[in-house]
């Protein structure tokens, strides 16, 4: 059985820059062969997709940064999850798990009789997870080759409230940095000055989330790796209801990312 690679890869345009992006949540995919394990209303609506996260960031090949997305959806795996399904937080909020079971709203994800065995997690990490991996870690290692700083940058989307995460509705940016530990300060900071400039969204550093296990997989800024998760809220820039991509509200954040990222090679030059 031939198997897609379970990530897209838009390569960098011309001469490139420490930079690439990553979406690990906006696959909508499911393998053929695995199709009759789901609900059928999630194979067409994942909810909990990171929607149009390639629109967004569709401007950065041209800037010369790398971006890889998810080919398949989170519920077929979380790669933005441990391994070994350990939790990415200690408190008492809902945590999806490495292959979810539900959505964040409760509702079941597969099928009665269909949830995935150990054997299944296990396959499901070869052919999907470890694969997404390895291509991030071979980009970075090319690019280290040339840089002496190189930035990893997971790109992220939810909706403006999820009560099983958090009582208050979130804020529009959410910068994470795994408590300072994936990132160096001079990034971090340029990160949060671009981002709270834009006085109509509200910005957060680390809460209610430091960075998923990707950022704190790959951050590592003291060996020159750094890693910035930045989750925003949907309502930035779609209908969450609908799900239709509102093209005027994207605008403005596409215009913020954009800047964000010219200040982000900035200060990445400067470090070199």
């Amino acid at each position: 059985m031939t198997q897609d690679p379970p990530y897209i890869l838009h390569p960098a345009q011309g001469e490139s820059v420490p930079i690439i992006i990553s979406s690990p949540h906006s696959g909508t995919q499911f393998p053929d062969h695995l199709k009759h394990q789901y609900h059928p209303c999630w194979l067409t609506q994942p909810v909990d997709t990171d929607w149009y996260i390639n629109k967004l960031y569709d401007f950065a090949p041209a800037l010369g940064i790398t971006l890889i997305e998810a080919r398949y959806s989170r519920y077929l795996i979380d790669l933005n999850r441990n391994p070994e399904n350990r939790a990415l937080y200690t408190d008492s909020r809902y945590q999806s798990g490495l292959l979810p079971l539900q959505t964040f709203a409760g509702k079941k994800i597969y099928l009665p009789g269909f949830s995935p065995s150990e054997k299944e997690t296990q396959e499901r990490l070869t052919l999907y997870y470890w694969p997404y991996y390895h291509q991030v870690k071979l980009i970075i290692k090319q690019l280290k080759e040339k840089f002496d700083h190189v930035l990893f940058f997971d790109a992220h989307s939810i909706k403006h409230s999820i009560p099983a995460i958090s009582a208050q509705p979130f804020p529009a940016f959410i910068l994470g940095d795994n408590h300072q530990q994936a990132s160096s300060p001079a990034l971090t900071f340029q990160a949060l000055c671009t981002l709270q400039a834009q006085t109509q969204f509200s910005v957060s550093h680390n809460h209610p989330f430091t960075g998923g296990h990707l950022t704190r997989y790959f951050g590592a800024y003291l060996a020159g790796v750094h890693a910035l998760q930045l989750e925003m809220c949907q309502c930035n820039y779609m209908d969450e209801i609908s799900l239709n991509y509102d093209r005027e509200k994207s605008q403005v954040v596409i215009k913020l990312l954009k800047k964000l990222f010219f200040q982000l090679i900035s200060t990445l030059k400067a470090m070199q």
